[in-house]
């Protein structure tokens, strides 16, 4: 009699997370926008960071507690310029608060992840080397461009002065140090074909 053999389903593959991250002014949201044009998905870290301070009242509470009432408006709605003020010259501070919201952040990705049909997904985040989130993605992607580029964008886009730009940049992870630690680099220096096409190629590479 001729044996049967039921054959088990192979479970899917999980998909190889690309760490993407550039500096303030730097062009890493457009790129992640053509990343998605491609087809990928991506997970936009500092979007969903400021809504799920809105959403876990578990999170609204610690926030209160450690940056007191005044972080959440009258509305119960985060109050991102308070906190700013609060945490912008105090390091222990900033660094408590991102202890207490990153960790949601996490959460929520890895959630993400697993809705997730395609073998190459995206994690965006300005913190991917601070946080040595980088050490849980298959490779890393940095958007860069030239310090005068960046800060002339800033100054444009949110209507800040030269001065106010270039303290935010200071406090940012130097870009030589993520150069360093990058896999792949994208320069964004010039116009958004020349952009587009680097996003493409390195997309290809990575496949």
């Amino acid at each position: 009699m001729e044996e049967i053999h039921s054959e088990t389903a192979k479970p899917d593959p999980e998909p190889k997370i690309i760490g993407l991250t550039g500096g303030i002014g730097s062009g890493k949201t457009t790129v992640a926008h053509f990343i998605e044009e491609l087809g990928f998905p991506v997970y936009y870290s500092d979007d969903r960071a400021k809504s799920i301070v809105n959403e876990d009242d578990g999170l609204k509470l610690k926030i209160k507690q450690l940056l007191g009432e005044d972080s959440y408006d009258e509305d119960g709605m985060y109050d991102r310029k308070y906190v700013t003020g609060k945490v912008f010259k105090n390091n222990d501070l900033l660094e408590q608060l991102n202890e207490i919201i990153h960790p949601a952040v996490r959460i929520d990705f890895e959630d993400w992840v697993k809705k997730q049909s395609k073998y190459l997904v995206f994690k965006e985040t300005a913190l991917l080397f601070e946080l040595q989130l980088n050490l849980q993605c298959y490779k890393s992607l940095l958007v860069t461009a030239e310090d005068n580029i960046r800060i002339k964008r800033v100054m444009d886009r949110d209507q800040k002065t030269y001065r106010e730009v270039e303290s935010v940049m200071e406090r940012q992870m130097p870009e030589k140090d993520k150069i360093r630690l990058a896999d792949y680099i994208i320069y964004n220096n010039t116009n958004l074909e020349d952009l587009k096409e680097q996003a493409e190629q390195i997309i290809f590479k990575i496949e």
